[in-house]
C-alpha cells in the first residue's frame, strides 16, 4: 500500500486550469530567430576593365559559359557574345583568339539551336574581322569545319554547309588554301568508298553515291545542296588561280576580258633623252624570252598535297573521282522524268541538279587550262570522258524547262524549312550553253570530222539562240560568246564563221541592251576583228558583217555621247584600234561622222571625260581629210575651254603634222589639210574668240570687266584667270607652229592681214587676245617683215592699254596679278623689236587730254621704260619726246607741291637720258 502511493507520486499528472497557458518546460528549445539582409557592394560593381552586356556578363564570363553542359546556357552565351561584340567592337581584337576557338568548337555541338546561334555569330564576325587578322587562326577553324562536314550526325553535316557559305563569302582565299581536304569532304558528303571487285589489291578505291533515309530532305535535294557549295568552292579556286597567274611573269592567256595598261610616253622628254622607251616582241608589256627552259616556282619544292589543285596530279585525281559521281547524279536526274518522249523537258529540281553538275565540270575544265601542258590535259580529258559525255549529256540536247509542276510538291518545298533552294535560278538556256562550252573544249581542228555530228547540233543551237531576239542576261551572253569563239577557232573557214558572226551581229543590233551585254558583244567583235586582221595579212578575205559593224561604230559614238561614258570609252578604243590599222570602212564612216563627234557644243569630244577626250584627239590624226568645217569646230573646241590646255596643244600639234608644213621627207596625203584652212585654224585659235563673241563685247562698258584709258582707243576686256591661262598655253603652241613654217615673211603677211581685217577697228579687245597677238608678232618678226601703218597704230594702242592695266592693277587682286609677267614680257619684247612701235606709243601720250589721276601712271610708265635695259637705246633715240611729255606734266602740276612720283621721274630722266651713259647694261625694271 505504501509502495504504491510512492510510485504514483513520482509520476503524478499535472492538471491545468481552463484558460491558462501551458508552462514551458525546462529543457524546451527556443526556435525563434531573426534575419538581416547581407549587402556586398563590391560584387555589385561593374568591371571597370571589361565591358559587359545587358546581363552584366563580360567577355570572359560568356566564353566560360561556352563549356557548360547545358545547351540553353551555351545558346544564351552565343547570343550574349553577339550582343556584346556589336556594342563594343574593340573587344574582338583584344580577345580574337579565344572568340575564334570557342565559336569554332561548337560547330559540332549536338544541339541544333547552339549550332544555329554559332552560324549567326560567325556571320556577324565575318563582317568585323579582316582576312589577315583571322589567317593565323584559320587552320583551327578549317579543322572544326572539316570535322563538322564529316560528322556522323546528319544535322551537323547540314549546318556545316551554312558555315561553309559564310567562310566562302568572307575568306575564299584562306579556305581554298586547304582545297584537297575540303574536296575530299565534299565527296564523302554524297558518296562512300567501295573496293573495286575487279582489282585484288586495295590500291584503287571506287566511289558510289550514298543514300541516307534518315535525312530530313530527299537524297536528290541533299546532293543539290552539296554540289551547289562545291561549285562555289571551285569558283573560288578558279578565281584565286587567275589572280595568282595575273601576278606572275607569264603572259596572260588570250581572253576577251584581258586589259593591257598603256604606256604613257612624253615625246618631248624622249627627244631630250629624259625618257627611255623599250619595245618588246609581240606588243606585250614585258619582255618575252625565247627559251625552252622555265624557272621553277617556290611552290615546286612542296609535295603535291600542299599545292592543291594547282598540281596536275591532284587535279587529275579529283577529276577521276568526281566525274563518275557527277554522271551518276545526271543519270538520276534524267531518270526522274515521267515520259521518255519528253526526255528533254526538265522539272525545276532536276534542272538545278543538272546545272550544278555541268557548272562543276566547266570549272574543272577551266582549272585544266591553267596548267602548263594544256594540250596534254585536253587530250586526256577527251580520251577518258568524251564517250560518256556524248552518251549521257548530248543524248537529249537541247534541254528545256517543263512548266507543269505539281503544286503539292511545290507547297511541300515551301513548308519544309530544310529544303534549301539552289543559288542559281531556273535557266535552261544557261544549262545548254554550259554543256556546249564543255563539249566544244573537247574538240579541235584535227578532230573536226569525227565530231561533226554533235558539233553541228551545237552550232545550230548557238545560231538559233543568237537570232531568236529574246532578251539575254550577261551571264548567258558571256557563255554564248565563249562557245561561239571556240566554234570559230575549231573551223576557221569563212563559210563556217560568217553565219556565226552574222548571228552575233543580229543580237548586237537589238535595242535597249543592258550595258554588261553590250560590253561583252563589243569585246567579242573587237577580238574577232583583231584575229581576222592578223589572218588577212596573208589572205585578203574580210568578213562583210564585221566590216558593217565597224562602219557603224562612229555613228553609235556620236549618238551615245555622255549617256554612258564607259560604253563610249569602249567604242573609242575599238575605233582607235581599227583606225590605226587603216581600216577603210571605218575611216570612211569616221570621216562622215567627225563633224558630230567634234561638235564644240554637243560633240563627244567636249562631253566625255579627259581620258576619252585624249583618245578622240588622237583619232584626228587618222582622219582621211580635214575640211574647213571640221577645222572650225576643232578651233572652237580649243578656244572654249571644254578640253584641257594640254589636249588643245596636242590637237594643234597633230594638225601641224597633218599639214604640208610639217617637214615630211615623203609626200603626205593629198588634200588632207588645205593650207588656207590651216592658217585660218591657227589664226582663229590665236584670237581665242569668235567674230560673234568679239562683236558682243563691244557693248560692254565700265568696271570690273573693262580697263580703259583716255590715251588709247583700245579698251581691254578682262578675262578670268582660267580662261586667260588656257588661252595663253594655246597661244604658245600656235606660235611654235607658226615659227616652224619655212617662209616666215609670208606667214607674217598672212597674220598681219588677219589682224587688220578682224581686230583693227575694234574698241574692246580681250586682254588675252591682245597679249596673244603681241606674242605672235614677237615670234614671227624678222628683218624681211614690213608692218603696215594701221598695224603699227593698233599694236601701240594695245601695248599702252596693257601697260596701263598692269600699272593700275591692285596687288590684292590675286586673279589678275598672275597675268602680269606674261603680258608685261610680251609688251616689252614688242617695243624692243619695233622701235617705231615705241615711238608711236610715246607720241600718243598727250597728257593734256587726260585727267590728273592718270598722270602718276604715265610718269611711272616712263620711269620703267627708261630703266629697262632692252629699251635704253630706243628711249635715248626718243629723248625729245620723253622730255616733252615731262614738260607737259610739269605744266599741269605747276603751282602745286611736287610729289614723290614727279621727283622720281626727274631723277630717272637725268640719270638715264639727259646724261646719255655710254654703257646701258642689262638693267631691268621692277614694278
Amino acid at each position: 500500500m505504501t509502495k504504491k502511493r510512492k510510485h504514483q507520486e513520482d509520476f503524478q499528472k499535472v492538471k491545468f486550469k481552463v484558460g491558462k497557458k501551458k508552462p514551458k518546460l525546462e529543457n524546451a528549445t527556443d526556435t525563434t530567430f531573426k534575419t538581416k539582409a547581407i549587402q556586398i557592394p563590391e560584387q555589385l560593381k561593374e568591371d571597370g576593365v571589361l565591358p559587359t552586356q545587358n546581363r552584366k556578363l563580360n567577355i570572359k564570363d560568356l566564353l566560360s559559359q561556352m563549356h557548360h553542359y547545358s545547351p540553353g546556357v551555351k545558346h544564351n552565351a552565343l547570343l550574349g557574345l553577339k550582343e556584346l561584340l556589336s556594342q563594343y567592337p574593340f573587344v574582338i581584337d583584344a580577345h580574337l583568339s579565344s572568340i575564334i576557338s570557342e565559336v569554332a568548337a561548337v560547330f559540332t555541338d549536338k544541339d541544333s539551336g547552339v549550332r544555329g546561334a554559332a552560324v549567326h555569330l560567325l556571320q556577324f564576325l565575318a563582317t568585323k574581322i579582316r582576312a589577315e587578322q583571322i589567317a593565323p587562326f584559320f587552320p583551327l577553324v578549317s579543322a572544326h569545319l572539316s570535322s563538322a562536314m564529316t560528322h556522323i550526325s546528319e544535322g551537323i553535316q547540314e549546318d556545316s554547309l551554312k558555315i561553309l557559305d559564310v567562310l566562302l563569302e568572307a575568306y575564299p582565299a584562306l579556305l581554298t588554301d586547304r582545297s584537297i581536304i575540303f574536296l575530299k569532304n565534299f565527296v564523302e558528303l554524297i558518296s562512300h568508298q567501295q573496293l573495286s571487285k575487279r582489282l585484288k589489291s586495295r590500291e584503287k578505291l571506287s566511289w558510289m553515291l550514298s543514300v541516307n533515309p534518315n535525312r530530313r530532305v530527299t537524297s536528290q535535294q541533299w546532293r543539290l545542296n552539296v554540289l551547289t557549295r562545291l561549285k562555289k568552292f571551285l569558283q573560288a579556286v578558279v578565281d584565286g588561280s587567275s589572280e595568282k597567274e595575273g601576278e606572275g611573269l607569264q603572259e596572260q592567256k588570250d581572253s576577251p576580258h584581258s586589259v593591257r595598261n598603256p604606256i604613257c610616253i612624253s615625246w618631248k622628254a624622249h627627244a631630250n633623252n629624259q625618257q627611255h622607251i623599250q619595245l618588246f616582241e609581240n606588243g606585250v608589256l614585258r619582255p618575252k624570252i625565247s627559251s625552252s627552259f622555265r624557272l621553277r616556282s617556290l611552290a615546286g619544292v612542296m609535295d603535291s598535297s600542299g599545292k592543291g589543285l594547282s598540281s596536275a596530279e591532284n587535279l587529275k585525281g579529283f577529276i577521276e573521282i568526281i566525274i563518275p559521281l557527277l554522271i551518276e547524279c545526271w543519270i538520276e536526274a534524267s531518270l526522274a522524268q515521267s515520259a521518255p518522249i519528253l526526255g528533254n523537258l526538265l522539272e525545276s529540281e532536276s534542272q538545278q541538279l543538272m546545272q550544278q553538275v555541268l557548272s562543276i565540270i566547266h570549272l574543272l575544265w577551266k582549272l585544266t587550262k591553267q596548267h602548263d601542258e594544256t594540250y596534254k590535259m585536253e587530250l586526256w580529258l577527251r580520251m577518258n570522258y568524251l564517250v560518256d559525255f556524248k552518251h549521257h549529256f548530248m543524248r537529249h540536247f537541247p534541254y528545256s524547262l517543263q512548266e507543269t509542276v505539281k503544286h503539292k510538291k511545290k507547297d511541300l518545298c515551301r513548308s519544309n524549312k530544310h529544303c534549301m533552294a539552289s543559288s542559281n535560278s531556273v535557266d535552261h538556256l544557261l544549262l545548254n550553253l554550259t554543256l556546249c562550252d564543255i563539249m566544244v573544249s573537247l574538240a579541235s581542228t584535227s578532230t573536226l570530222q569525227m565530231d561533226s555530228d554533235w558539233l553541228d547540233m551545237i552550232r545550230k543551237f548557238v545560231t538559233d539562240t543568237l537570232q531568236d531576239g529574246s532578251k539575254l542576261n550577261s551571264k548567258q551572253v558571256n557563255r554564248l560568246l565563249d562557245v561561239t569563239w571556240r566554234l570559230m577557232q575549231i573551223q576557221q573557214n569563212k563559210v563556217a564563221t560568217e553565219p556565226l558572226i552574222k548571228a552575233v551581229y543580229a543580237l548586237y543590233q537589238q535595242r535597249n541592251l543592258p550595258f554588261p551585254v553590250r560590253t561583252l558583244l563589243l569585246k567579242f567583235f573587237s577580238r574577232v576583228y583583231q584575229n581576222e586582221d592578223l589572218r588577212t595579212r596573208r589572205i585578203r578575205s574580210r568578213s562583210k558583217v564585221l566590216s558593217r559593224w565597224l562602219a557603224g561604230l562612229p555613228q553609235q559614238l556620236a549618238l551615245l555621247g555622255l549617256r554612258n561614258p564607259e560604253l563610249s570609252n569602249q567604242l573609242i578604243d575599238i575605233i582607235h584600234s581599227a583606225a590605226s590599222r587603216s581600216n577603210k570602212e571605218l575611216l570612211q564612216s569616221l570621216q562622215a561622222t567627225a563633224s558630230r563627234i567634234y561638235d564644240p557644243l554637243e560633240g563627244a569630244l567636249v562631253l566625255l571625260p579627259a581620258e576619252a577626250q585624249r583618245r578622240l584627239v588622237q583619232l584626228v590624226y587618222f582622219l582621211p581629210c580635214l575640211p574647213t568645217g571640221l577645222l572650225a569646230s576643232l578651233s572652237r573646241c580649243c578656244i572654249m575651254g571644254r578640253v584641257s590646255s594640254e589636249l588643245a596643244t596636242t590637237l594643234i600639234g597633230i594638225l601641224h603634222m597633218r599639214s604640208s608644213f610639217a617637214g615630211w621627207k615623203c609626200q603626205v596625203q593629198d588634200n588632207s589639210v588645205n593650207d588656207v584652212d590651216y592658217f585660218s585654224f591657227l589664226f582663229s585659235t590665236l584670237i581665242g574668240f569668235s567674230r560673234e563673241e568679239l562683236t558682243s563685247l563691244q557693248g560692254i562698258r565700265g568696271k570690273p570687266h573693262i580697263s580703259q584709258t583716255q590715251l588709247s582707243p583700245v579698251r581691254l576686256y578682262l578675262t578670268d584667270l582660267d580662261q586667260f591661262l588656257h588661252h595663253w598655253a594655246v597661244t604658245e603652241m600656235i606660235c611654235h607652229s607658226l615659227s616652224t613654217i619655212p617662209s616666215q615673211s609670208q606667214c607674217f603677211d598672212i597674220l598681219q592681214t588677219g589682224i587688220c581685217k578682224y581686230l583693227v577697228g575694234l574698241v574692246v579687245i580681250p586682254d588675252s587676245t591682245a597679249g596673244s597677238v603681241l606674242c605672235a608678232i614677237n615670234k614671227l618678226l624678222d628683218q624681211a617683215c614690213i608692218l603696215s601703218e594701221n598695224l603699227h597704230k593698233f599694236l601701240a594702242s594695245c601695248c599702252y592699254s596693257l601697260l596701263y592695266f598692269l600699272l593700275t592693277l591692285d596687288k590684292e587682286d590675286a586673279e589678275h596679278v598672275q597675268k602680269r609677267d606674261m603680258l608685261w614680257g610680251s609688251c616689252i619684247s614688242a617695243l624692243a623689236l619695233l622701235p617705231r612701235l615705241l615711238r608711236l606709243m610715246l607720241q600718243s601720250l598727250q597728257v593734256s587730254r587726260i585727267c590728273r589721276e592718270e598722270l602718276p601712271v604715265v610718269a611711272q610708265l616712263l620711269r620703267l621704260l627708261m630703266q629697262h635695259g632692252q629699251l635704253r637705246s630706243h628711249m635715248i633715240t626718243n629723248e625729245f619726246l620723253v622730255q616733252q611729255i615731262i614738260k607737259d606734266i610739269m605744266t599741269l602740276k605747276s603751282g602745286e607741291v611736287q610729289e614723290q612720283w614727279l621727283t622720281d621721274l626727274h631723277y630717272c630722266f637725268n640719270i638715264y637720258l639727259a646724261s646719255h651713259p655710254p654703257g646701258p647694261g642689262p638693267i631691268n625694271a621692277v614694278y
